[in-house]
């Protein structure tokens, strides 16, 4: 019986899955490094974590609700003691956590071989530059986002004893490291590192554009653009027609003057102080700055806001990076030969 020969594979075509195995081969050390950086900073997270519940424990918080109960005030001073540092240089600290995961892995990824040469060499061994591109973007970016992802989970619970003291998930230190917007702007970084590679060639060079241009985008988003977001609720917050500002609330706080217009700081400071009102109630200063005409307002985001805010921002961070991801394919496609 005649047998049909079957055409021999090209030399040296990649087999199946070749360009995963060739890029984890490639980059293992940096996500590694990546991976190294999240895993500290989870480890961290699960030795104080499990430290303060012991410590909510021995002081009896655990048993003592609302932890903003005024029986409770003496035990969480004790607690807060001890435990702020921690909270508070963790939380600055793991704010540029993505922006050093994402760059340290996105801006050597394609730059390292435009700029060495050796991205000629893949293009001979049967996988095309468009192939090459996406393999490697899509193949790291899914493993630092996943990785990213876990540690936030990891941050959520790490940070609950706070949440109980009246924190607010809104709150611009906590939001950026919760829910899906940590691994949002990872991968953002990423991106942005992954362009500024393509685009510039050489590494170093691309790893300070990329963090320049994350740390500008992460500003402004944190101090102009997620207030904004939805329109915030405003009320006044003392004398006739004053409401209540929801627990946990993220909350901005202006006055007006007896025109209605903006207050001079400077001037409702040297009002609320002067010498005559040093050592006055607090009612009593109230009233002194209600008879003259000033006015106080609170603008705040409810809490119950906090996933919708977080979609808002993960959603139009993941378009950002699928833009810029088909930019790095695009370039690559014209500019690299």
């Amino acid at each position: 019986m005649a047998t049909t020969a079957h055409p021999p594979a090209p030399l040296g075509s990649a087999p199946r899955f070749g360009m995963g195995w060739v890029t984890w081969r490639q980059h293992r050390a940096a996500l590694a490094g990546a991976c190294g950086v999240l895993g500290l900073m989870i480890g961290y997270m699960l030795v104080t974590g499990l430290h303060m519940r012991s410590a909510l424990s021995s002081l009896g918080l655990d048993t003592c609700h609302p932890l903003t109960a005024a029986r409770c005030a003496a035990a969480v001073g004790v607690f807060n003691g001890d435990y702020d540092v921690w909270r508070n240089n963790g939380l600055v600290l793991m704010q540029v956590v993505p922006l050093f995961v994402g760059v340290f892995t996105g801006a050597p990824l394609l730059a390292r071989e435009l700029e060495t040469g050796t991205f000629r060499f893949a293009w001979t061994q049967g996988t095309g530059r468009t192939r090459w591109v996406i393999a490697k973007l899509v193949l790291v970016a899914a493993a630092v986002t996943v990785a990213a992802g876990a540690t936030s989970l990891t941050l959520s619970w790490w940070v609950a004893p706070f949440f109980a003291q009246g924190w607010s998930l809104m709150a611009p230190n906590v939001f950026a490291l919760t829910g899906i917007v940590f691994p949002a702007w990872a991968l953002i970084a990423f991106a942005l590192g992954a362009f500024a590679g393509v685009a510039i060639r050489r590494t170093v060079p691309a790893m300070a554009a990329a963090m320049v241009a994350w740390a500008g985008l992460a500003i402004a988003t944190a101090t102009f653009l997620r207030w904004r977001y939805q329109a915030a609720i405003t009320v006044k917050a003392l004398g006739h027609g004053a409401a209540t500002v929801p627990a946990r609330a993220w909350a901005h706080i202006r006055w007006t003057g007896p025109h209605g217009g903006p207050v001079n700081m400077q001037a409702l400071h040297a009002l609320l102080f002067s010498a005559k009102g040093a050592t006055a109630t607090t009612s009593a200063l109230q009233a002194r700055l209600a008879r003259s005409g000033y006015t106080e307002w609170i603008s705040y985001q409810p809490e119950s806001r906090f996933w919708h805010f977080q979609l808002i921002e993960g959603g139009w961070l993941l378009a950002l990076a699928l833009l810029l991801g088909a930019a790095t394919v695009w370039l690559v496609r014209h500019r690299a030969a």
